[in-house]
């Protein structure tokens, strides 16, 4: 057996458990959002609490997303900034931040010094539901950026989840190819697959043109 073999094995193998929990949680997040299972309910068992807090007016003018971002500073909030809305007559300021398992709905006034604070707290089964999404960007929105450095430590994790499999997946074909009683059997598995999923693909394209 050549080094490249060997070492093409285990770096399968080691990858293979290095991912296992990242793999396993993707796959129980999948089957929560396919399905609305009773006892993984969330928004319904969410814990709502409300506070008033004062806040300090900016020393210069901010766009919308840098007043959310000094008011969440003010307030010790910590997490991706959203829905950032502005009325330029009162100088109200209404935003989320989102982290996983918790959402702050946030209203704040600079100009009268004050802030008011609606504070979603989800339980486990919420935040296993966000993790399978959360990135901290936004598709209708482009220029928003990640706030929160937990959430770069987190999308940096998923970047590396997908590298490694791809990887995984090229490792095992080449591990299936060099074993030439496999070949066959293992054809016809790989076509099936790659069937399904162009078929998956092209029937939801069709259905939705």
């Amino acid at each position: 057996m050549n080094a490249f073999r060997v070492w093409n094995r285990k770096l399968h193998y080691y990858l293979g458990l290095y991912f296992l929990f990242f793999t396993w949680l993707f796959a129980l997040t999948g089957l929560l959002l396919n399905h609305s299972w009773k006892f993984a309910e969330f928004y319904p068992n969410r814990s709502i609490t409300t506070s008033d807090a004062a806040i300090k007016s900016p020393a210069t003018a901010l766009d919308g997303a840098s007043l959310a971002r000094d008011v969440a500073g003010q307030l010790g909030i910590r997490g991706e900034i959203a829905l950032v809305t502005t009325a330029q007559v009162s100088g109200r300021i209404d935003f989320n931040v989102s982290r996983p398992g918790k959402v702050y709905q946030i209203q704040a006034n600079p100009n009268e010094g004050r802030a008011h604070v609606v504070s979603n707290q989800y339980n486990a089964w919420g935040i296993l539901r966000v993790l399978h999404t959360f990135t901290g960007v936004s598709v209708t929105n482009p220029k928003q950026k990640r706030e929160w450095l937990v959430t770069t430590a987190w999308a940096l994790a998923m970047d590396a989840v997908a590298v490694g499999l791809i990887f995984m997946v090229f490792s095992s074909y080449y591990m299936w190819w060099v074993l030439p009683k496999k070949r066959m059997l293992g054809s016809t598995v790989l076509c099936a697959g790659c069937l399904s999923s162009f078929l998956f693909v092209f029937a939801l394209r069709w259905i939705y043109s």
